[in-house]
């Protein structure tokens, strides 16, 4: 029996089911995430509101064991999950380096990198297993680790998204990937404002939610919070991924697609007719 690689960094490939699984994660993400823009005045979700960040802590098991039936499903060999956990490390361990302090974060650009290389499914897991990581490491464990864990992993499927996969090297992947990580750096700290924002008192600031307000006059609430306590840690987290991304990015892309081809992920198997 021998094993045929192929020349090209094919990313790891995922069955029907489990890409099923990814989409039901996702759904469950976005409505636990968005339900303020979603539930209408006097909503019995409004009614709850208060309970709800122990509720979507909840969801960590949910997205752990949808994490783990990916990797079954996906029939990633020792190798890929080798990978995995590499990278997984190394995303966590690049987290704490500037303590976020003004969104110093080397992280993303790192799965933006890995995202793009060995596919969304991949990368899904990827983001998702590095942020549990990171929070393990750093003790930042609560009510908000499991929608850091789906927006990482949102962050890190869409790289693996982007078009040009087989063709496009270079320059012009680099510039892709950093604009592709400066707007989704911007939107990662946008759904962890939406994820908090509607727990903050609402007598405590102008820009609170409010269950009764309409969803325009909601919205423009969000949007004042977003640029009042947010903008400066997103705009430091966007411009970090576009200079590494441009700085190390070339290296970094070419480091994980020899590494991809050696390891053979999706390497046919032949099986050589016996000596007489």
């Amino acid at each position: 029996m021998t094993l045929v690689p192929d020349r090209q960094a094919n990313p790891v490939r995922l069955g029907p089911r489990s890409v099923v699984a990814l989409l039901l994660v996702s759904a469950v993400g976005v409505v636990s995430i968005g339900w303020p823009l979603i539930a209408g005045p006097g909503s019995q979700v409004t009614a709850h509101s208060q309970d709800a960040p122990w509720l979507f802590a909840a969801l960590l098991v949910l997205l752990v064991a949808v994490v783990a039936a990916t990797i079954s499903e996906s029939g990633m060999g020792p190798k890929a999950v080798a990978m995995l956990g590499v990278l997984a490390a190394a995303g966590a361990a690049l987290r704490p380096i500037g303590a976020g302090t003004a969104g110093i974060e080397p992280m993303f650009f790192l799965m933006v990198l890995s995202g793009r290389v060995l596919g969304p499914g991949f990368g899904f897991v990827l983001g998702s297993l590095s942020m549990f990581a990171s929070a393990l490491l750093t003790g930042g464990v609560g009510p908000w680790m499991p929608f850091q864990m789906i927006s990482m992993g949102w962050f890190t499927m869409g790289a693996g998204l982007l078009p040009g996969a087989d063709t496009l090297r270079g320059r012009g992947e680099r510039l892709m990937l950093a604009g592709y990580g400066f707007l989704t750096a911007f939107a990662y700290g946008t759904i962890m404002n939406l994820s908090g924002w509607p727990f903050i008192d609402s007598l405590a600031s102008s820009v609170a939610y409010q269950p009764d307000a309409p969803l325009h006059d909601n919205l423009a609430r969000f949007l004042a919070y977003c640029l009042a306590t947010s903008l400066g840690w997103d705009l430091g987290r966007a411009a970090l991924t576009v200079v590494l991304t441009l700085v190390v990015g070339g290296a970094v892309l070419k480091a994980l697609r020899r590494a991809t081809r050696r390891a053979a992920f999706t390497a046919d198997v032949s099986f050589d007719e016996p000596r007489p």
